[in-house]
């Protein structure tokens, strides 16, 4: 099974949309709130290398920004 993190915040649009995305395909993630998760928002930009959300982790390939057909493709969708 994949590990996906998911790194999001409030008032984001595509954060919504990959979630969305993430729960019609029936794949199971792990989401982190950086506006409320201190840890989660210094893995996000020190660990990841990544300043906006959405920011996914699939396994050890990251996702930085909204980029559906990058997920797809690592997911095996479509």
């Amino acid at each position: 099974m994949r590990s996906i993190e998911l790194y999001t915040q409030p008032a984001c649009p595509p954060c919504e949309i990959v979630k969305q995305f993430l729960q019609h395909h029936h794949v199971s993630y792990k989401e982190f709130d950086v506006s409320k998760d201190a840890s989660a928002r210094k893995r996000m930009t020190n660990e990841l290398e990544s300043y906006s959300t959405p920011t996914i982790r699939v396994d050890q390939e990251i996702i930085r920004g909204f980029d559906l057909q990058a997920l797809e493709k690592l997911l095996n969708i479509g």
